[in-house]
């Protein structure tokens, strides 16, 4: 409990105390105003200054004003203990609120813990304790057990177990080593690691995060934005018709007190608290619920669009699968797989490329070096390499089909894995074929049948790839609706034709992770970027961010999103729906100031009460 609510605590049992001895005295000496006075003051002596400071401003139409007005009313007309009950029950839920607004911001700003305070900088072989901002890129770090990983960077000495919970929404522990690249926001939970920085502190994960979380509340939802706008008419609205209900009625039938005191609790009831308060909270809760998912929106509005999403669409590279190349077929001609596999990565030893990178790893041997005679690459074709087998030399030609054309070679074995192929002849005599493929995400299938689940009805991948190697990627997922030999252009237009598409009302996502995929996560409805492996520019265009390679946080996004619109459109329809019974039946003088208050306080603190449900969130 904050050191306010503590004060607002003592501030209403001080009230209750004077209310239940006014009560006491009201029967038995006409000095009970006095502590029915004291008991008001206690509980709700800001109320007024409040809506006379407002009043100044220029903010008329207030819970404040309406408050000050209909209390002030009651004293006038002699129903003191209804008006004192009308503050403290009031104040009662604006605690009740305050409780509850602290506990939803607490589940976002409880990220704020992972900004590190410090960096131990490695300065001419000695550690010093510096600001974060002072490091520089390329700069190293020791990051010891228990503390925050200050900095985005490269391992370079030591392994540890990271805590990356605030970030992804995991609570297995993360082990790296040297050559692995780690975030800053995770805590290093065993051993000392030596740290190469990739990043400065503004441009670093948790400085993102930071932001993001700090900007995520000013992004309103529709919903939002139409309680503030129903809330400028309707304030201004209930205050006439209750000066209505005051003045005309008694001109005609008389009984000025009956009506003063059924406007009184026309205004009482009238307090638009109930929508107010509990449908940004309901927001600020499911962005609350999502971030414990390591799932980061960058605003309510953004939170709703995911509750109506109808489309998905999908990069593949780097999102559906791992963007790793590794291989997946060897077919030699003749002899074994292993010594096929063993040209390849004697012909590729000394190239850069991914390809050739799968080729060395899926060989797992260190390369005998001096069997590598000239090599010669051959642009747009493959590679012309000697290698020794046997003690004798061969022509070895690796590379794509027109490689094998240009030489002559028949290519007899056709690749039985679709992915990219390479192809091996000793002069014109073919070897066998390679194939080189980009695995499938793990966690895709598990997103795809959650997406369905949740009738998300059209599922698309778009890809730069050729398009047969999209289709069987999608075949092998269950995508139906594929695109290839995309250049980022063509995915801006492509979305754009299912923007037009899409069911009205209904939204579009796109999901991606590098940076040409930054100008189409712009132009979508919602874009979706992952946060662990994605690009800063895509992170930037990015609506809702990913902190993990879990495509499957989709899922959970969706079910947040819904639970929390869901909760909006039950405190809505409820608060209207019994604010116009209650308004209704004061008017008619077939109920009292009590049933305003409850018309008031008690569907505040019911709608507050659903509204924190947005909280809560299980797979």
């Amino acid at each position: 409990m904050t050191k306010k609510q503590k004060k607002m605590v003592t501030r209403l049992a001080v009230s209750a105390v004077f209310f239940v001895i006014a009560m006491c005295m009201e029967k038995k000496t006409s000095w009970a105003w006095v502590p029915f006075v004291l008991s008001y003051l206690a509980a709700g002596y800001d109320i007024p200054l409040r809506a006379c400071r407002n009043l100044k401003n220029g903010q008329v139409f207030d819970e404040n004003f309406l408050m000050t007005i209909a209390t002030f009313g009651a004293f006038a007309i002699g129903s003191l203990e209804e008006a004192v009950a009308v503050m403290l029950f009031y104040q009662v839920g604006e605690l009740f609120n305050d409780y509850a607004v602290n506990k939803s911001r607490k589940s976002i700003t409880d990220l704020m813990d992972i900004n590190p305070e410090y960096a131990n900088l490695l300065r001419d072989g000695e550690e010093e304790q510096v600001d974060p901002y002072e490091v520089e890129i390329g700069d190293t770090i020791i990051i010891r057990p228990g503390e925050k990983v200050p900095l985005d960077g490269i391992v370079l000495e030591g392994s540890s177990t990271l805590d990356t919970k605030a970030l992804t929404g995991e609570s297995m522990p993360a082990e790296v080593e040297a050559g692995q690249n780690i975030v800053s926001g995770s805590i290093n939970l065993t051993g000392v690691l030596k740290v190469q920085t990739t990043k400065l502190f503004d441009d670093s994960t948790v400085a993102k995060i930071l932001e993001l979380v700090e900007n995520a509340s000013s992004r309103k939802a529709k919903a939002e934005a139409f309680i503030t706008r129903f809330a400028r008419v309707y304030t201004p609205a209930v205050v006439i018709l209750a000066a209505i209900l005051a003045v005309l009625p008694p001109l005609i039938l008389g009984g000025w007190s009956t009506w003063i005191y059924r406007a009184c609790s026309f205004l009482v009831v009238s307090c638009p608290c109930a929508l107010v308060i509990s449908v940004p909270l309901s927001f600020f809760g499911g962005l609350g619920a999502a971030s414990r998912q390591g799932i980061l929106m960058k605003g309510s509005n953004y939170l709703e669009a995911m509750g109506s999403l109808d489309t998905a669409v999908f990069d593949k590279t780097g999102t559906l699968t791992t963007g790793k190349f590794e291989v997946t077929d060897v077919s030699p001609v003749q002899g074994s797989k292993e010594a096929l596999l063993e040209l390849a990565a004697l012909g590729e030893y000394n190239s850069n490329h991914p390809i050739a990178q799968s080729i060395k790893q899926a060989y797992g041997k260190e390369a005998d070096t001096s069997r590598i005679g000239q090599v010669e690459e051959i642009s747009g074709h493959g590679i012309h390499a000697q290698v020794q087998v046997d003690g004798v030399w061969k022509e070895l030609y690796i590379g794509n089909q027109k490689l094998m054309e240009r030489q002559g070679v028949a290519v007899t074995t056709p690749a039985a894995v679709l992915g990219t192929t390479l192809y091996l002849a000793d002069g014109t005599t073919y070897l066998g074929s390679i194939v080189i493929s980009d695995s499938v995400r793990p966690d895709v299938p598990a997103m795809l049948a959650g997406l369905k689940k949740q009738d998300v009805s059209k599922l698309v991948m778009l890809t730069g790839d050729k398009e047969e190697v999209g289709k069987k990627v999608a075949e092998s997922i269950g995508i139906t609706h594929v695109f290839g030999n995309l250049l980022p252009g063509d995915k801006v237009a492509k979305v754009e034709q299912l923007l037009k598409e899409k069911p009205e009302g209904k939204t579009l996502a796109f999901v991606g992770d590098g940076i040409n995929d930054a100008p189409v996560l712009a132009r979508a409805d919602v874009g979706i970027a992952m946060g662990g492996i994605g690009s800063d520019a895509a992170v930037e265009a990015a609506d809702v961010v990913i902190m993990d390679d879990e495509p499957s946080k989709i899922v959970d996004a969706i079910c947040i999103a819904r639970k929390t619109v869901g909760i909006v459109k039950q405190n809505i329809i409820f608060a209207i729906a019994v604010k116009i019974a209650v308004l209704i039946l004061v008017a008619l003088g077939y109920a009292t100031m009590w049933a305003a208050v409850f018309g008031d306080v008690g569907v505040s603190v019911l709608a507050i009460l659903n509204a924190i449900r947005a909280l809560s969130y299980k797979k």
